[in-house]
């Protein structure tokens, strides 16, 4: 199992548009055969997505999807700083 964690910092004034942008990602992303969690997260500007996958290859299809790409090019330009990504291991 592979685990991300995915921090995304909105620009105030573009809230609301960057949280269904977020909210479509993780309504396709749901549906992909690999994904076993696709969680959001929110505190004010920031949104946060925890991720665990199946296997690498999942992984890999998921970074190619349109909906992923689209998201991508999207919100560079409302949000406040890049998007963060961690491939993590669990500790505990």
């Amino acid at each position: 199992m592979i685990s991300i964690t995915a921090i995304i910092k909105s620009k105030k004034e573009n809230l609301i548009e960057v949280q269904n942008m977020i909210t479509h990602l993780v309504t396709e992303t749901r549906k992909e055969e690999a994904c076993i969690r696709y969680d959001l997260h929110t505190t004010e500007n920031v949104f946060i997505i925890w991720e665990e996958w199946k296997d690498q290859i999942g992984l890999d299809l998921h970074n190619n999807q349109s909906y992923l790409v689209d998201f991508i090019t999207k919100s560079e330009a409302l949000l406040s700083a890049p998007v963060q990504v961690y491939k993590t291991a669990q500790i505990l």
